[in-house]
Order: C-alpha cells, then sequence, then structure tokens
C-alpha cells in the first residue's frame, strides 16, 4: 500500500507549499469552499461532458463554446468524457479507491482513435491562459498510455474556453518511461514529508489568498 496517493492538484499544492498541502490535504483543516469562479467551471465542465456524450443542448451562457466542442466531437475516435484514472506504483491500472492507489487524474475528454492508435486529451480551462500548466498534460498523457498502452501517440490540450485558446503538447509511447521517472522523484518528496513529518512553509505573494489563516505567514494570521 503506498504512503502517499497523489494527483497533479495534490503535487502542485505541494511543491507550491508544503505547509498549506499538509493542512489542506492531509490535515483537512481548512475544507474547500466554493467561489464564483470555481462555481462556473464546473458548470462548464458539466455542460460540455453532457453535450458531448448526450447531445444535451447546451446552456445560453456557453454557447460560446459550441464551435468548440463541435470541432472536438468532429474528431474521429470514441468520446470518453470525465474519465477517470488510477494506477497502482507499478504502473498497473486500478480502481479509483482502490487501496494500493497511487495516483489519479481526470481527463476532461478523452478521444481514442483505435484505427491509427492515436488519442486527444483535452483539458477545458474557464479561467486565464497567461500561465498555462503544461504538466497537467504530461500526467494526463503518460496515464492514458498505461490505460490503453496499444495508443502509440497522444495529442494534448488545454483548452482555454473564454479566452478561445489552446496550448497543446504531443507525445509518443516511448517517451512515457522518462517523464514516470520525472515523476517519482517529485512524489518521493512527499513521502519524505510525511516520514519525517516536516512540512516547511514557502512564503510567497500568493499567502493573502491561502485558506490556511493559522500559517504566519498569511496576513489575515
Amino acid at each position: 500500500m503506498p504512503t502517499v496517493t497523489w494527483s497533479h492538484s495534490s503535487l502542485k499544492d505541494y511543491e507550491g507549499c508544503a505547509r498549506r498541502y499538509h493542512e489542506v490535504k492531509v490535515l483537512k483543516n481548512f475544507p474547500f469552499v466554493e467561489n464564483e469562479a470555481t462555481r462556473y467551471g464546473t458548470e462548464f465542465h458539466k455542460a460540455a461532458e453532457d453535450y458531448i456524450k448526450d447531445g444535451t443542448p447546451i446552456p445560453p451562457q456557453f454557447l460560446f463554446a459550441k464551435d468548440m466542442l463541435d470541432a472536438l466531437i468532429a474528431k474521429p475516435g470514441r468520446k470518453l468524457c470525465e474519465q477517470q484514472m488510477a494506477l497502482t506504483a507499478d504502473l498497473k491500472p486500478c480502481g479509483w479507491r482502490d487501496k494500493d492507489t497511487w495516483v489519479r487524474g481526470i481527463a476532461d475528454l478523452l478521444i481514442l482513435d483505435d484505427d491509427n492508435l492515436t488519442a486527444w486529451v483535452v483539458d477545458y480551462k474557464t479561467g486565464n491562459n497567461k500561465y498555462p500548466d503544461r504538466e497537467q498534460l504530461k500526467l494526463m498523457s503518460i496515464m492514458v498510455f498505461a490505460h490503453h498502452p496499444h495508443i502509440r501517440k497522444i495529442n494534448s490540450a488545454l483548452l482555454f474556453v473564454v479566452k478561445d485558446d489552446m496550448v497543446k503538447i504531443s507525445m509518443t509511447y516511448d517517451q512515457a518511461e522518462g517523464e514516470w521517472w520525472q515523476y517519482r522523484q517529485r512524489v518521493a518528496r512527499i513521502e519524505q514529508a510525511h516520514a519525517t513529518d516536516v512540512w516547511n512553509p514557502k512564503p510567497s505573494p500568493l499567502c493573502p489568498w491561502c485558506p490556511v489563516k493559522t500559517c504566519e505567514h498569511n496576513p489575515k494570521h
């Protein structure tokens, strides 16, 4: 059983600030509080899923994204919406809640073109496109390779729907192993923190927006 079960967001949280990660993800002292921006994102994801999977009409507030979603529907291959993927530490597919789950990830849209051995992974973003996080695309891609080993190449994209922008990367099956070793090194730091119970804060300009109000670096302390 792994000492740490992680995801892209939890790894990013730890590397951003170990203190915040510990308080929020481990101790759960500061539950997630939905705001207008996160609610908007959740509603868009649901609208996109319903439209692509079932043809449910897009709500009026999201009609601006119809052409983008239609372009995705037109791509050849099986469309899998909100696809949950989980792997054990030896990179074997497993259940989302299995005891030996090591890493989890959700692809907003996975398109599998079985005939051409290729795939598309799409992640919808309703926020700003100023600092695109390509690392998320890397993790989703190598997880797809593990779950669908017949796929040889994956094109992935962050689709900034409000900004009408797309950030893309490509990856081949042969590149996946090297990416996994980089993730293992990064996750080992979280495992070390759990083993030593050392969670040092990492002050930054983002501290005023941190939910951990008990931290000495938070102006709201």
